[in-house]
């Protein structure tokens, strides 16, 4: 991949198809396609800004791995949600760490039942963790959370389009903690851009710094519109176009495995 990241393609392929079915678990009432080999763990609910429970990923398990996966913004409240931008402390990593307040509204409402869907997989198995846009915040927050408290043999982390998610000391505990991350991001994305660096809170006037956390992979493709160049569907095409016979390959299964944009 570019930018001479060491991040997997194949890896990175894969885990955009499995982000595009967090969409449409949360379209068709918590049904989705599942790649072979893999089952469902279960899905992961969170409360949205109205305090309303909504389908906001699940967990997966194969011979070969855990996934969790999470959803990026679509209902109304959600967009509330990423507007919230003053910090508060992301409690599961101790003192001193600071995080969007709502994303970590969302992934506080959501962190029992995720932990207790892990607890259902079999041990020492590698855990990916994975997140579109919104749901690459609720990722990265996973990851750390996981790192610190759950501490799995083997911890890897792939995102898309995420936003910034917490404060320097968040990024600089993040990167500590969790051995291998890629924030895939494409340069036209507005969204890897959000929340500024320094923000204001307009009703405090408070100022709040951001920082992004490891590892940044440049991806760079125009789609037409803001929302083409963010849309999970894009992200795995313009990767699919660097590994055509295997996303033909992953693709192969039923129809709407792989995500279209």
């Amino acid at each position: 991949m570019s930018n001479g990241s060491s991040a997997d393609l194949r890896t990175a392929i894969f885990l955009a198809a499995i982000c595009g079915q967090t969409y449409v678990q949360y379209d068709n009432g918590g049904l989705f396609l599942m790649p072979d080999t893999y089952r469902l763990i279960g899905p992961i609910g969170a409360s949205s800004y109205a305090g309303k429970e909504e389908l906001f990923g699940f967990v997966l398990e194969s011979d070969r791995g855990v996934i969790v996966a999470f959803r990026g913004t679509i209902s109304p409240t959600d967009w509330i949600t990423d507007m919230i931008a003053q910090q508060v402390a992301f409690k599961p990593a101790g003192k001193g760490c600071l995080a969007h307040r709502g994303f970590n509204d969302v992934y506080m409402s959501a962190r029992d039942a995720m932990f207790r869907l892990l607890s259902d997989t079999t041990p020492g198995k590698p855990v990916f963790v994975t997140g579109h846009s919104l749901g690459g915040a609720l990722g990265t927050l996973a990851a750390l959370d996981i790192a610190l408290n759950r501490k799995p043999a083997n911890l890897v982390v792939y995102t898309f389009g995420s936003p910034r998610v917490g404060d320097p000391a968040f990024a600089r505990s993040y990167n500590a903690a969790v051995p291998v991350s890629f924030r895939i991001e494409n340069e036209f994305d507005v969204v890897p851009h959000l929340p500024p660096l320094v923000y204001t809170s307009p009703k405090t006037d408070k100022t709040y710094y951001y920082m992004h956390v490891k590892e940044d992979v440049k991806r760079s493709f125009r789609n037409g519109s803001v929302g083409g160049n963010h849309v999970i569907g894009s992200y795995f095409g313009d990767l699919a176009k660097d590994a055509p016979g295997f996303a033909a390959a992953i693709c192969s299964g039923p129809p709407g495995w792989c995500p279209s944009n």
